[in-house]
C-alpha cells in the first residue's frame, strides 16, 4: 500500500513529535531504571536493618523469639526443631541475598549466620511490586498524553513556520503570464522566503520573455504562411473566373482553392493552440455534414485505394461544440486511417455522446498502444510522418473536455473513440 505525501507543515509536525516521544521515551526509561534501583536499594536497606535488629536482640537476649509483621518476617534456627519450623522455600537456603517465592508472593530473604546461629529475613514486596506497577502505567500515559500534546504542539508551530511558504505559494498559484503584478519579494520576509520569492520572480520573468518572443515568432511565421496561401487562393479566384476554362481545369482550381482554405484555417488552429487560445467558438454542429467536410480532402485517395468508406451518423444528430476543433481532430483521424488501410473499409459511427472513427487497416502494436498520443512518436515499422498529428488531436480533446481512447491489434485495425461530455 502506497503511503500518501505528507505535506511540509505535516512533515515538521510529525518531526517534532517523534522528536518529543524520543526525548519523553528516553526520560521514563530512566526513571523507570531508575526507580527500580531505587526499590531494590530501599528493600535491601530494610531487609539489612531488620537482621541487624534480631541479631542484636539475639545477642542481648538468648531466648528473643521475633514477631511476624505484615510483610516482614524474622527466624532464628538454633537447633534441627528451629529448622523443621522454618516455611518449606527458606529451607535450602545459604548464607547470602536471595529471591523466593511462596504462592503467588514473591520474597527477598537474607541469611546470616552468627556464632552458630542463622538467622533468617524475610520481607514480602507485594507492596513494592504495585507501586511499580502504577508507576509503569504512569510512565507509559506520560509518554502517550506527551506524544499527543507535542504532535499537537508541533503542529502549531510548524504552522507559524511554513506560514509565509503557504502564502507565497497561494500567491504563486495565482500568477498569470502578461497580467500586471507586484513582485513576490517584498520587505519583512523571512530570509528563506524572500530568496524563494525572488527565485520566483526571476522565473516569471523569464517565462514572460519568453512567451513575448514565442508569439511574436507565431505571428511573423503565420503572417509568412499566409501570404503564400493567400496569393494561391487569390490566383484560384481569377482561374475560377475565367469562363474559357474546361471544366477539368476548373475541377481542379477548385480543389486548389479547397486544399489552400484548410491550410489556412489549419495553420491558424496551430497556432492557437501552440498559444494556449481557444480554436472558437462552441456551436450546434451537424455531425454528418463535420465528418464530410473533413473526410473531403481524402476521397480521391480512398477511391485510389477502392476502400469502403461507411459513414453511420443520423443527418439530425447534433453537438454543442466547437466545429473547427472537431473537424480538425476529425481530419487528422481520417487521414491516418486512410494512409494505414489499403484495403477494406473506413468507418465513421456516432452513439450518443461517443463519435468512433474506425479502419482495418494494419493496426498498432500492444507495447505501442500507451504511447501513441506521445508527441513525436511513431511505429518504426512505418514510413512518413512526423508523430505530431495524434498528440495534437489528444491536446485538443484536453483542452475541451472530449476522452479520446484507441483499440487496436495488428493487422486487425484501429477504432478511435471520441467520448464528448
Amino acid at each position: 500500500m502506497r503511503i500518501p505525501d505528507l505535506g511540509l507543515r505535516a512533515r515538521i509536525a510529525l518531526a517534532l513529535a517523534l522528536v518529543c516521544l524520543l526525548v519523553i521515551g528516553a526520560l521514563g526509561a530512566v526513571l523507570y531504571v531508575s526507580s527500580e534501583r531505587l526499590e531494590e536499594s530501599l528493600i535491601d536497606t530494610i531487609v539489612s536493618d531488620e537482621m541487624g535488629h534480631v541479631v542484636r536482640r539475639h545477642q542481648e537476649n538468648p531466648a528473643f523469639m521475633p514477631q511476624p509483621g505484615a510483610s516482614l518476617r524474622a527466624y532464628i534456627v538454633r537447633s534441627a526443631e528451629d529448622e523443621s519450623r522454618l516455611p518449606e522455600p527458606l529451607r535450602r537456603l545459604g548464607p547470602g541475598r536471595h529471591e523466593v517465592y511462596g504462592g503467588k508472593d514473591e520474597f527477598h530473604v537474607l541469611v546470616r549466620d552468627e556464632r552458630g546461629v542463622r538467622f533468617y529475613v524475610a520481607y514480602e514486596i507485594g507492596l513494592h511490586e504495585q507501586r511499580e506497577s502504577e508507576f509503569q502505567v504512569l510512565v507509559l500515559l506520560s509518554v502517550i498524553a506527551g506524544s499527543l500534546g507535542s504532535l499537537g504542539l508541533g503542529y502549531l508551530v510548524s504552522g507559524l513556520l511554513v506560514a509565509e511558504v503557504s502564502r507565497l505559494a497561494l500567491k504563486v498559484s495565482t500568477l498569470k503570464p502578461g497580467q500586471p503584478r507586484e513582485p513576490l519579494a517584498r520587505p519583512g520576509q523571512d530570509t528563506d522566503v524572500a530568496l524563494l520569492a525572488r527565485a520566483f520572480d526571476d522565473y516569471h520573468a523569464r517565462i514572460e520573455s519568453l512567451i513575448r518572443r514565442e508569439q511574436e515568432f507565431t505571428a511573423n511565421a503565420s503572417h509568412e504562411l499566409r501570404t503564400p496561401l493567400t496569393a494561391i487562393r487569390t490566383s484560384c479566384e481569377l482561374l475560377l473566373a475565367d469562363h474559357a476554362l474546361s471544366g477539368k481545369a476548373r475541377a481542379r482550381a477548385e480543389q486548389i482553392d479547397a486544399a489552400a482554405a484548410r491550410m489556412t484555417e489549419q495553420i491558424q488552429a496551430l497556432f492557437l493552440l501552440a498559444r494556449g487560445q481557444s480554436l472558437g467558438e462552441t456551436e450546434r454542429v451537424v455531425l454528418a455534414n463535420c465528418v464530410g467536410e473533413a473526410a473531403e480532402p481524402y476521397r480521391a485517395e480512398i477511391a485510389r485505394k477502392a476502400l469502403a468508406f461507411e459513414v453511420a451518423v443520423a443527418p439530425d444528430a447534433v453537438l454543442d461544440i466547437n466545429y473547427q476543433a472537431l473537424r480538425f481532430v476529425l481530419t487528422n483521424l481520417i487521414r491516418n486511417a486512410v494512409q494505414y488501410t489499403d484495403h477494406g473499409f473506413i468507418r465513421i459511427g456516432y452513439a450518443p455522446k461517443r463519435l468512433t472513427v474506425a479502419d482495418s487497416g494494419r493496426g498498432i502494436k500492444p507495447e505501442n498502444l500507451p504511447r501513441v498520443f506521445e508527441r513525436f512518436f511513431r511505429d518504426v515499422t512505418i514510413t512518413g510522418g512526423l508523430g505530431l498529428g495524434l498528440s495534437i488531436v489528444k491536446g485538443i480533446c484536453d483542452r475541451y473536455g472530449w476522452k479520446i481512447k484507441v483499440e487496436s491489434a495488428p493487422m486487425k485495425g484501429s477504432a478511435f473513440s471520441i467520448t464528448f461530455p
